[in-house]
């Protein structure tokens, strides 16, 4: 096949994520930061977990945009559109780019609607084409997917403050991915943390609890949905229960934030409580990756911790927010 230029989009401080999970791809010649060159199928490509959203690039070498109104350049552009297009189906398209609302793209969508056959839609259009300046010349990056990657196919039912699925693998990935492990998820929401998990690969076991009886129902059609039937999810206030002791390997937790979920009061109780809790149900080696935007509380626990030490802590991005995410270790 064709060797294509790509280039992927990832939540800000998850950009170590992409690049060892791009590492893998075979195939893919890095051309720094997230841009690679690849000759495979596009379905290698679409299916990488760490990344918000995967483009084609293809570069011109014009001063502006209305050069490519041009029969070269046009053509060429048109060409490269209905490659993209062969890679997935799409029934609408837009612009993302300084200047979209000029009448140099009004002519460009038209050239577009008419040689490939999509309805301009200018803001909700499936097949995205970011047109960007790149030293002398512009760029077209073109997204191969209708919705964005992380945008799961499972996922079909959302609470709100919901986690981002990237953001999800990402925690997985720190927290470290092992075929023995016995994964526990608290407070699991609509399932994210517990989905993803299974799409790593086995584990021994991947339990979710939550209080919410909402959530709960919520977690179980994207379970559902996912086709992972070994994932297990029960009703469970995990810092009042009677938990077992050292059951888990690996915990992974979507703390409350104290706005969409929560309050700021009610966390300063929680998340001392969430830590003794832990610290009973993890095993002797266990580790625990947190993500929260409480960062000031959890760091002034984190002082006086005993049970758990900290080894690795990032600064994210999240729906807004810059929270940071925290690998544990006993």
């Amino acid at each position: 096949m064709q060797e294509r230029v790509y280039e992927l989009e990832v939540l800000s401080g998850l950009e170590r994520f992409a690049r060892e999970e791009l590492s893998a791809l075979r195939g893919a010649r890095s051309l720094g930061e997230l841009r690679f060159t690849y000759d495979g199928s596009t379905r290698a490509v679409k299916r990488l977990l760490s990344a918000v959203a995967a483009y084609e690039v293809e570069y011109f070498d014009v001063p502006r945009p209305k050069a490519l109104l041009g029969h070269q350049h046009l053509t060429r552009l048109l060409r490269f559109v209905e490659d993209v297009l062969e890679q997935d189906t799409f029934k609408s398209f837009r612009f993302s780019a300084a200047g979209r609302e000029t009448a140099v793209f009004a002519r460009l969508a038209q050239e577009v609607e008419r040689a490939c056959g999509l309805r301009h839609d200018p803001k909700e259009g499936e097949l995205l084409l970011r047109f960007v300046r790149a030293g002398e010349g512009w760029e077209v990056l073109a997204r191969l997917t209708p919705r964005p990657l992380s945008a799961r196919s499972w996922r079909v039912c959302n609470m709100a403050g919901g986690l981002n699925a990237t953001l999800a693998h990402a925690m997985l990935r720190l927290g470290g991915v092992r075929s023995g492990d016995r994964v526990f998820n608290p407070m699991c929401g609509s399932g994210t943390l517990l989905i993803e998990r299974a799409a790593l690969g086995a584990s021994e076991r991947l339990v979710g609890a939550d209080v919410d009886e909402r959530a709960l129902e919520c977690a179980r059609q994207n379970v559902a949905v996912s086709k992972h039937q070994d994932i297990e999810i029960g009703q469970m206030n995990v810092v009042e229960a009677e938990l077992p002791a050292r059951a888990f390997d690996l915990i992974v937790a979507d703390l409350p934030w104290g706005d969409a979920v929560g309050s700021h009061a009610s966390n300063a109780e929680l998340y001392p409580a969430f830590l003794r809790a832990m610290a009973h149900v993890g095993s002797k080696n266990a580790r625990l990756v947190v993500l929260t935007h409480e960062v000031t509380l959890f760091e002034r626990l984190l002082q006086d911790e005993r049970r758990w030490t900290l080894r690795e802590s990032m600064r994210v991005y999240h729906g807004g927010h810059y929270p940071r995410m925290y690998l544990l270790t006993k």
